[in-house]
């Protein structure tokens, strides 16, 4: 995907800060500045323990804002409907659109409804578009990782990707299996209070090792992560290990990645663990010298690898 942007999609556009590739969009209006990003949203089923395709648009499009330290504030939302689908699930999703709009503090403004034929939309696809503020002085970048910085998570990686699959394939019949899916705009509000954060990102589709590459990459120096001290549920681990997946690779919904300044760590820790999206937040690695734009993960037996990328998706996507 990445080699399919740089090289085809980017270049095309002709639009040079598409290659910074930022979750949402820096604009400069005479008022200050607002960040806007766009996302579409196919998951299969459309609805799984911890979500469903209306709540994963709603918290998706305003954590890539949380992302650039803005405050959501409006969006716009697409559908995109499968001839044959039922208005119980049309009404159940919607529902969940209008419970976590409210929830993350964002308004539904513009919209538009379209209906394909039966067997060419998975039941339903979303599409939206967010706007958001950054005051003056909080704005935040995925370039801003520095040497000594420390790297923070705010709880378990994986539950996403393996929910969903196991409501896919009912692989799991007695696993305690639930999205992570969460908006969280007020945990970063409560971050940026205790300190300056350097870089944010949400690890998404390709989960936490996806976002470490970027990270890495994107602000030029080198991380390191404690295998150790990565959180993973006991049955997300057991699936994993079954299904011979890398949980740093699957796919999250609710999480963020962080790097601050050494000396502010315990401090946003402390306010991240105050919030509820925020209660399992640890201290997973930091920056260090070493060649730029890679990761390394020090195992549990103090020996040291480099996190290399898959070639491919782990999972069919899944947000």
């Amino acid at each position: 995907m990445q080699t399919l942007l740089r090289k085809t999609v980017f270049p095309v556009l002709g639009n040079e800060d598409l290659f910074d590739m930022e979750d949402a969009a820096k604009v400069e209006v005479p008022e200050g500045s607002v960040a806007l990003t766009t996302d579409s949203f196919t998951v299969k089923p459309l609805f799984f323990p911890g979500g469903d395709i209306g709540k994963l648009s709603i918290c998706g499009t305003v954590n890539d804002l949380a992302m650039r330290g803005a405050k959501p504030l409006f969006m716009t939302l697409a559908l995109v409907l499968e001839e044959g689908l039922s208005f119980n699930k049309l009404e159940k999703a919607l529902e969940s659109v209008g419970k976590w709009a409210r929830e993350a503090g964002v308004k539904i403004v513009s919209g538009d409804t379209k209906v394909v034929e039966r067997g060419f939309a998975d039941g339903m696809y979303i599409n939206t578009t967010g706007v958001g503020v950054i005051f003056e002085g909080k704005e935040v970048s995925i370039r801003g990782a520095k040497e000594g910085d420390v790297l923070i998570i705010n709880g378990f990686v994986g539950d996403h990707g393996m929910a969903v699959m196991n409501a896919r394939e009912s692989i799991f019949s007695d696993a305690n299996l639930s999205s992570d899916c969460a908006p969280l705009w007020g945990l970063v509000d409560t971050m940026q209070d205790a300190a300056c954060l350097h870089a944010l990102r949400d690890p998404t589709r390709g989960g936490l090792g996806a976002a470490l590459k970027e990270m890495a990459q994107a602000s030029g120096c080198h991380l390191e992560i404690w295998e150790e001290d990565i959180p993973v549920r006991a049955p997300v681990e057991a699936a994993c290990e079954m299904l011979g997946l890398d949980p740093l690779f699957v796919a999250n919904e609710g999480k963020l990645l962080c790097a601050v300044a050494p000396l502010d760590a315990d401090t946003v820790l402390c306010a991240m663990r105050s919030h509820p999206y925020g209660k399992e937040a640890r201290i997973i690695g930091e920056v260090v010298s070493g060649k730029p734009g890679e990761v390394t993960v020090r195992t549990s037996m103090g020996t040291r690898r480099p996190l290399r990328m898959p070639s491919g998706e782990q999972l069919p996507r899944i947000c």
